[in-house]
Formats: structure tokens, C-alpha cells, sequence
């Protein structure tokens, strides 16, 4: 689990392999405090089980997460974001974040609004029904608040820190980027429809009604 508190960028050194699977290097300093082999850490918001080394760690990207991100367009000298799992009694700056992308978006426009940045992102239409306004989502490993949503896009506000001490800061209209959306939508929504009237547990009877009902 993590929080979308980005804590480093590190620096792609290598890449071994093919879409069938890439063996990657990434040189880092903060993150390989306390990490051993088989710990997490978020890669642009990928979570990847590693080994660390000295002055960097290694990891598999399996195909799926080749297919579902965008590591596979990462290239030796790449930035990327990087975050540990967060630790029990941790302190949680930011919102749950499971590292399971579920889309790559686009920047489809950037525009300045005062000392931030307002950064709109293209998403495949499937996705959207789990972003809402003041809403939270994942872009890249970080946890940013939605101000806004249209029929297949959102927009983020991005801090001066934030555009400083991540990659956001380096993408262009057009970069593709990681997108996790909140995954409490993803469960309401499965739960809801476990049934025709979307009963979630046997032993509560939780139904669509019942959340109708209570305001929600």
C-alpha cells in the first residue's frame, strides 16, 4: 500500500528484455533505506517488487504491466517517481494507493492559473466513472485532489512543490501518464453489482436502495 507521497525521482540506468518482460535498473538514494529483497516500491506509480544494490535496485516488469502502463516507453536516463510502502503507524499525506494502474491517460492540455499549473488529462471513457470532482487519482505514482471532469477527461492542480520534486513537472502535452483511480469506487462498484439490486453481503444486506435511501 502506498500513499501517492512521492519521496524520490530516481534515474532509469538499464533495461533488459522485451515485451515479454523487462528487467529494469533504477539508481536511487532515499528509497533503499531499510529496503530489503522482495520489499515494494512504486515505479511512476507501478508498484514493483525489487532488490535493491548499491545505489540502485532492480526489478521485473511482468507483460501486464507493460501493457497497462507506460514503463514500457521508459528508455535508460529516464526520471522516474518512486515511493515505499508505507510503514504501519507511517504518516498518510495522501490517499490510498494500491500501485495497480488501471489506464494510461494523456496530457491533453497545460495551462498556468496563477503559481500552479493546471494539467488536463485524456482518459479512456471506462475510467472516468470513477473520478470525481474533489475526488482523488493517482497520475504517476502521485496523489492529487480532481477540480474538475468533463465526458473523458479530468484536470489536476499541480503545486509549484509537486511540479519541482516529481516528473509531472516534465510532461508535455501529448506524454502519456499512469492513472489509478480511487480504489474505494472500484469496490463500491463492484459490490453494487453482485446482485440485481446490488445486495454486497449477505450478512449486512447492503443494497442500492438501502445507499439511495441514506443519502448516498
Amino acid at each position: 500500500m502506498f500513499t501517492g507521497i512521492i519521496e524520490e525521482t530516481g534515474t532509469v540506468i538499464s533495461l533488459r528484455g522485451s515485451r515479454a518482460g523487462t528487467v529494469m535498473d533504477i539508481a536511487a538514494e532515499k528509497v533503499l533505506h531499510g529496503t530489503e529483497t522482495g520489499d515494494s516500491i512504486a515505479v511512476n506509480g507501478v508498484c514493483l517488487t525489487v532488490t535493491p544494490g548499491q545505489g540502485h535496485f532492480t526489478a521485473d516488469v511482468m507483460p501486464e504491466s507493460l501493457r497497462r502502463t507506460s514503463l514500457g516507453s521508459l528508455a535508460p536516463g529516464s526520471k522516474v517517481n518512486l515511493e515505499r510502502a508505507m510503514p504501519c503507524g507511517g504518516r498518510f499525506g495522501g490517499h490510498i494507493v494500491s500501485g495497480h494502474v488501471d489506464a494510461c491517460g494523456r496530457v491533453a492540455a497545460l495551462r498556468k492559473d496563477g503559481i500552479a499549473t493546471l494539467m488536463k488529462v485524456s482518459v479512456p471513457q471506462n475510467i472516468m466513472k470513477y473520478v470525481a470532482e474533489k475526488g482523488s487519482v493517482t497520475l504517476d505514482g502521485v496523489s492529487l485532489t480532481v477540480a474538475a471532469i468533463s465526458a473523458d477527461s479530468f484536470t489536476v492542480s499541480l503545486i509549484p512543490h509537486t511540479l519541482a520534486s516529481t516528473t509531472l513537472g516534465l510532461l508535455r502535452e501529448g506524454r502519456e501518464v499512469n492513472v489509478e483511480v480511487d480504489m474505494i469506487a472500484r469496490y463500491v462498484e463492484r459490490l453494487l453489482n453482485c446482485g440485481e439490486n446490488g445486495p454486497t453481503d449477505p450478512e449486512t444486506g447492503l443494497t442500492i436502495d438501502f445507499l439511495k435511501e441514506n443519502g448516498f
